[in-house]
């Protein structure tokens, strides 16, 4: 299978690559644990082409939105984001996003991130779900049309600063703007998936080289982008969820807060239920306590080697310098403190639950 190609791949400078939801993708630039420390102390830059871009305008643009993601559509405001599940009508995440209200001098009304390699599938569903309730909305898959360039971290204002004229200290966290970056006009969001401020740049493909150099900072790699979410214990696609190996709802991976039950969306029902009858198993945060580190699929046991869950993701924590987890345990165990063991080639490790985030940001 031909991997697709992000704008910025001829830009690399002997990046590792990976094959990540179907793009070829760098992993890391220097190494994942530079690249972690600059984003958490100073500012690094990520090429994020790989996610997908879908827009939505017309009469029925919002009705079309609510009816597919979980949270308030109706409170975004223009220039205003928020995050959202994309659930199944048993209540199932099959991906989660962020929704964009677009500022009114976009052509566009709606804005919403699918996770990488779901663009086609997202745009899909869309569109049968518009026919199928007759609203009047095009729907566009831009993935290919866009660059995304993440800036993280805490300089990432004052190098922002340099390459815009948009007053940021207005720009509050979740919204988005239209404006100039590098002479190239723009969305400029305050977005991101590192738990430190920053912003998410779109910028047309043709435009992609100006913006990324811009910035004199770290280009961080895939690798970083997931030590610094798992900090956070912010949710993977295909980790923490996935429709078919790891069927979740939201209140199952504990962003039960961006379902909006007073609203009418696809699976609004089983988890309306859900939320009144509550939920068995829970996304948890582990802290090994013993030498090893939790991988994707190791199980979890109690004390006495009972079986209690498994891990979806796992890492060496840079900042902490401890092994961190998440897994899905009963629900009982989601109380921080809890002693459990994972079982890491066929031996248990020592370990506890701690409560998300793993660093106070």
């Amino acid at each position: 299978m031909t991997l697709r190609q992000p704008p910025l791949a001829g830009v690399y400078e002997d990046p590792t690559l990976t094959d990540f939801g179907g793009w070829e993708m760098p992993v890391e630039f220097d190494s994942i644990r530079a690249e972690h420390t600059a984003v958490r102390e100073a500012a690094g830059k990520f090429d994020v082409s790989h996610m997908g871009q879908v827009t939505v305008s017309g009469p029925d643009a919002f009705e079309l939105t609510q009816r597919l993601t979980t949270n308030h559509v109706a409170a975004l405001d223009p220039g205003d984001a928020q995050y959202a599940g994309i659930t199944d009508a048993g209540g199932v995440l099959l991906d989660d996003t962020v929704v964009y209200r677009l500022p009114e001098a976009e052509a566009d009304d709606y804005l919403f991130i699918p996770n990488a390699g779901h663009d086609g599938e997202m745009t899909e569903r869309w569109v049968t779900h518009r026919d199928e309730w007759e609203l009047t909305a095009a729907v566009t898959n831009r993935t290919e049309e866009y660059a995304m360039v993440a800036l993280q971290g805490p300089d990432a204002e004052a190098l922002l600063a340099t390459e815009t004229g948009l007053d940021l200290a207005s720009l509050g966290r979740f919204e988005v703007a239209s404006a100039p970056v590098a002479g190239t006009e723009s969305l400029v969001a305050r977005t991101g998936y590192t738990g430190e401020d920053g912003f998410e740049l779109l910028c047309p493909v043709a435009d992609a080289e100006t913006v990324w150099t811009a910035f004199d900072c770290q280009p961080c790699g895939l690798g970083a982008r997931d030590t610094l979410r798992l900090e956070m214990g912010f949710l993977l696609s295909g980790e923490e969820f996935h429709p078919r190996d790891e069927p979740r709802t939201p209140y199952e991976a504990d962003i039960g807060w961006t379902v909006a039950l007073d609203t009418d969306f696809v699976g609004r029902d089983a988890l309306a239920a859900q939320e009144r009858d509550g939920v068995d198993e829970r996304l948890v945060g582990l802290e090994l306590l013993d030498r090893g580190v939790p991988r994707h699929g190791y199980e979890v046991t109690d004390p006495d080697s009972g079986a209690l869950g498994h891990v979806t993701s796992g890492t060496m924590s840079p900042t902490l310098g401890v092994p961190i987890a998440l897994a899905y345990l009963p629900t009982e165990y989601a109380e921080p403190g809890r002693s459990v063991a994972v079982v890491i080639r066929g031996e248990p490790k020592e370990a506890r639950t701690r409560a998300t985030p793993f660093i106070d940001r």
